[in-house]
């Protein structure tokens, strides 16, 4: 596992960065998924499920963000995938800067898809777009269903949204109806996937899901 420690705040030119890792990634037919959410939501336990679902199809690797530890790095070089940590040690978000330095550690020969997990935050991750063809939100059904109207930006963004720890929510006050309604007002052509990591619920449709959308990238240009 690679360690990168992030000391300087590459902001001002981060759409230009972008552009160029998309169009590296783009060169190399490479799809790229950028993982958002807030501090534990679940994100690291849903790779957790996914990676052996989908490195059964495809060549991944996973760039971990997280502001100081590499646990969640840990956890997943475990599963057997290239792994490189980014500790931004403050800014609660990965910039374009970031993941290209990050890239440089794969092969990218070799790889077909990258997963961010990016650092846990509700609204700064989402400002920045860092390369990827998708982003892919995580909510928990113990945040509450109000988030998605309070915080819009990275239900907006992103193509599907994932509601996670779902076999709680009868230990929550999560109104699900509220839910679908207020996601369907700021973001009707997002899919949804509801999941639980204990019960291993819908981790094979979302794999399905993940797999289908990599190989339309990877048809066209590998």
């Amino acid at each position: 596992m690679s360690e990168i420690n992030i000391s300087i705040n590459m902001v001002n030119t981060n759409e230009e960065i972008h552009m160029e890792n998309k169009n590296l990634f783009d060169e190399e037919g490479i799809f790229v998924i950028n993982l958002m959410s807030t501090p534990g939501s679940g994100k690291t336990s849903i790779l957790e499920k996914l990676i052996p679902k989908l490195k059964e199809n495809l060549n991944m690797a996973v760039i971990e963000g997280d502001l100081y530890t590499t646990k969640d790095a840990e956890r997943i070089e475990a599963q057997g995938v290239p792994v490189v940590q980014i500790n931004t040690a403050g800014p609660c978000y990965l910039d374009g800067g970031m993941v290209r330095e990050a890239s440089l550690n794969f092969d990218l020969r070799e790889i077909d898809l990258i997963i961010i997990e990016n650092v846990g935050s509700i609204a700064s991750p989402a400002e920045f777009e860092i390369g990827e063809d998708i982003k892919l939100c995580v909510l928990s059904v113990t945040e509450g269903n109000d988030k998605p109207l309070k915080y819009p930006l990275m239900f907006e963004k992103s193509t599907a949204i994932i509601l996670n720890k779902v076999d709680l929510i009868g230990f929550t006050d999560f109104k699900e109806g509220e839910f679908y309604k207020d996601i369907k007002l700021i973001n009707a052509k997002a899919k949804i996937f509801q999941t639980s990591c204990t019960k291993n619920q819908g981790m094979d449709e979302l794999s399905e899901w993940i797999l289908k959308q990599a190989k339309k990238k990877i048809s066209r240009y590998k």
